[in-house]
């Protein structure tokens, strides 16, 4: 069966954002054209990785002598997105495997994100074609702006206690500290 492809090029918007209360949030890679949405599920962690991954790639390519792309260093400032998630958010899967590339014939990052494989897969199963995949190639300042606006929504979760460093939930928080 061939994959489904959902694939945005130069898309208006690509956010990291989330759905419920700080404890039990649930993360979404979401892209948007025109009027065409995907979204998918991700991990706290994965939103993390992905943010640091994104920032450590355009300052790689600010770096690079000859690289011949204009890299901002900073958001521009028209990029700054705030806004929640667009609605209804529709779970499109839920993302295991990622791979960030560049694409230099476009100055485009390529994030590629697969759906999360449980469980050992069937012998006729061909591991090489996954079911689906979202594709997002953006430009640089895009990207600036995507993984700023990520680092800020991982953060904004459950403040941690300042004894044991653990996450504090609303209705309390049993401190654990470590043995000396």
């Amino acid at each position: 069966m061939p994959t489904l492809v959902h694939e945005f090029d130069w898309p208006d918007r690509v956010v990291v954002g989330t759905v419920g209360m700080p404890g039990s949030r649930t993360f979404y890679l979401q892209a948007r054209s025109g009027t065409r949405t995907a979204s998918v599920a991700l991990e706290k962690e994965q939103s993390a990785v992905l943010a640091e991954t994104v920032q450590r790639l355009l300052d790689e390519l600010m770096q690079d002598p000859d690289n011949p792309y204009s890299v901002p260093a900073d958001v521009p400032v028209e990029l700054i997105d705030d806004d929640p998630l667009d609605q209804p958010v529709e779970e499109e899967f839920r993302a295991g495997a990622m791979r960030l590339s560049w694409d230099p014939r476009t100055a485009q990052v390529v994030v590629e994100a697969f759906p999360l494989v449980e469980g050992e897969p069937d012998e006729e199963e061909d591991e090489s074609e996954p079911a689906e995949v979202l594709l997002v190639r953006m430009p640089v300042g895009t990207a600036r702006a995507f993984a700023q606006r990520t680092r800020v929504v991982v953060r904004s979760g459950r403040a941690l206690c300042p004894r044991c460093g653990q996450p504090m939930d609303i209705d309390g928080h049993e401190c654990v500290l470590p043995e000396a």
